[in-house]
C-alpha cells in the first residue's frame, strides 16, 4: 500500500474504521480526563510534582506491565481485550471523580490504569498491523497519529472550557463516558480474531520474548531512540499546568497541532529514501525549542515554541516503520507493546523528574534541563547507530525457529531480519 490514495484505501479495509473511531473516543477521554485530573490535583495541592505525576504518572506502571503482562499482546483475543481495557478505564475515571478521594487512592488508581494500558497498547497496534496489507502500517499509524493530534486539539480546548465553566470533576465524568463509548465501539465494531501467537500469556513468556527482542543491537538502539528523547520532552509537557496554570489547555493544544503536522509530514510527504536520514533531525527539533524556556517566554511565544517542537514527534512514526521490518508478524504486538510501554514508562519517569526539578527551581528551568538532556541523548544514539554494523545480523536459533513458525501461519507475509 502506498501513501498515494492510501489514506482512502485504509478506510475501505475491514475493521479499520471501527478501530479508528473507538480509538478516537479513547484518546478524547484521555485528553479531557488527564487535563481535568492534573488541574484538580494542582488546585488541591499547589504542587507541580503531584500535578505532573497525576497526568503522566500512570505511565510509570508501564514498566511492570512490560515485564509481567506483555506476552498477552499476541496471545489474547484482540476484540475482547481492547474492549475490556476501555471499560476498565471508564470505571477508573469514575473513581477519580469521587469528591474527597485521598491522594494515595488517586495514585493507586493511576497505577492500575498504567498496568492495564501496558497490555492495551500492544494489542491495539498489533491488531492494526494485522488487519492492514503489507506496507499499510506506516500510513495506517500515520492516520491514527493525525487523529490523536486533532482529537487532542479539540479535547484540550473543550476540556479547558469545561473546567473553566464548571469544575474538573464533570470533565472527568465526561471522560468516563467517552471510555465507555470506546469499549462499546470496539465490542460491536470488531470481529472475533484468534490470538496472533500461540501459548498462554505468562511472565516467563514475556521475559523470553523481551530478551529475544533486546538481543539484537539494531533493535536495542532503535528502542532506546523510541523511548528516551521522546520521554524527556514529555517531561517538559508535564509542566504546562504549573508553567501556565490558567492557560495549560492552549499549550497542550499547540503541542497536538505540531504533532499533527509532524505526522502528516512523516506519513504522507516524505519519500521512503529520505525517511531514515530525517529521524535524528526530527528528534533534535523535538527538544531544542524547549531549551529556550530558560528565558521564561510569554504565553504566545511559549505556544509557538511548543508547536514547532512537537513537529519532531514525527520521528517516532519513522522509527516504528523500521521496527516492524526487524520483527516477525507473530511478535508484532509484543514488539510494539514493548515500544509503547517503554516510551510511556520513560514519559512517567521524566514527568516525575521534571516535577521534582520544578519543585526545587521553577517549571521553566526544569523544561530547559529536560530538553538539554534529550538533545544529548539523541546525539549519543546517533553516534552509536553510525558506528553500528550496517549488514543484517545473523539470526539466533530462537529467531530462526520463530521465522519457520511464522512461515507456517496463514497470512504470514514478510521476511524479517535480526
Amino acid at each position: 500500500m502506498t501513501t498515494d490514495g492510501g489514506y482512502r484505501a485504509l478506510f475501505r479495509t475491514p475493521e479499520f474504521t471501527p478501530l479508528f473511531l473507538a480509538s478516537a473516543a479513547g484518546i478524547a477521554a484521555q485528553t479531557v480526563g488527564g487535563l481535568a485530573l492534573g488541574t484538580l490535583v494542582y488546585r488541591t495541592t499547589g504542587s507541580p510534582l503531584l500535578s505532573a505525576v497525576s497526568m503522566f504518572g500512570p505511565t510509570l506502571a508501564q514498566v511492570l506491565g512490560a515485564t509481567l503482562l506483555l506476552s498477552g499482546a499476541d496471545r489474547l483475543p484482540p476484540r475482547t481485550t481492547l474492549a475490556g481495557v476501555a471499560l476498565a478505564f471508564a470505571v477508573a475515571t469514575v473513581l477519580l471523580a469521587v469528591p474527597g478521594l485521598p491522594m494515595w487512592a488517586v495514585l493507586a488508581v493511576l497505577l492500575t490504569e498504567g498496568l492495564i494500558a501496558s497490555l492495551g497498547g500492544g494489542v491495539r497496534w498489533g491488531l492494526l498491523n494485522e488487519i492492514l496489507p503489507e506496507g499499510g502500517y506506516l500510513p495506517g499509524r500515520s492516520v491514527f497519529n493525525m487523529m490523536v493530534g486533532i482529537t487532542q486539539i479539540a479535547g484540550y480546548g473543550a476540556g479547558g472550557l469545561l473546567i473553566g465553566a464548571l469544575s474538573p470533576r464533570p470533565a472527568l465524568l465526561l471522560a468516563a463516558a467517552l471510555f465507555a463509548a470506546s469499549a462499546a465501539g470496539l465490542r460491536l465494531g470488531l470481529s472475533h480474531r484468534p490470538p496472533r501467537g500461540t501459548g498462554r500469556p505468562s511472565v516467563a513468556a514475556t521475559w523470553h520474548t523481551n530478551a529475544l527482542l533486546w538481543s539484537s543491537r539494531p533493535r536495542r538502539l532503535l528502542y532506546l531512540g523510541l523511548w528516551l528523547p521522546n520521554g524527556l520532552v514529555v517531561g517538559c509537557e508535564s509542566l504546562f499546568v504549573s508553567y501556565a496554570p490558567d492557560a495549560a489547555g492552549p499549550l497542550f493544544a499547540c503541542a497536538a497541532l505540531g504533532m499533527l503536522a509532524g505526522d502528516v509530514t512523516a506519513g504522507r510527504l516524505l519519500p521512503p529514501a529520505v525517511r531514515p536520514r530525517l529521524i535524528t533531525p526530527l528528534l533534535l527539533l523535538l527538544a531544542t525549542p524547549y531549551v529556550l524556556f530558560v528565558l521564561r517566554p510569554a504565553l504566545p511565544v511559549a505556544a509557538a515554541l511548543v508547536a514547532v517542537a512537537s513537529v519532531g514527534f514525527g520521528a517516532s512514526l519513522l522509527q516504528q516503520e523500521r521496527l516492524m521490518a526487524l520483527v516477525p508478524d507473530e511478535l508484532s504486538g509484543h514488539a510494539l507493546g514493548l515500544h509503547s510501554a517503554g516510551m510511556l514508562t520513560l514519559q512517567g519517569l521524566s514527568a516525575t523528574l521534571a516535577g521534582t526539578v520544578a519543585q526545587l527551581a521553577s517549571p521553566a528551568t526544569a523544561m530547559t534541563v529536560m530538553a538539554t538532556a534529550s538533545v544529548a541523548v539523541t546525539v549519543t544514539l546517533a553516534l552509536a547507530s553510525g558506528a553500528a554494523p550496517t549488514a543484517p545480523t545473523t539470526p539466533t536459533d530462537a529467531e530462526r525457529h520463530l521465522r519457520r513458525e511464522g512461515a507456517k501461519r496463514p497470512g504470514a507475509r514478510r521476511q524479517w531480519s535480526g
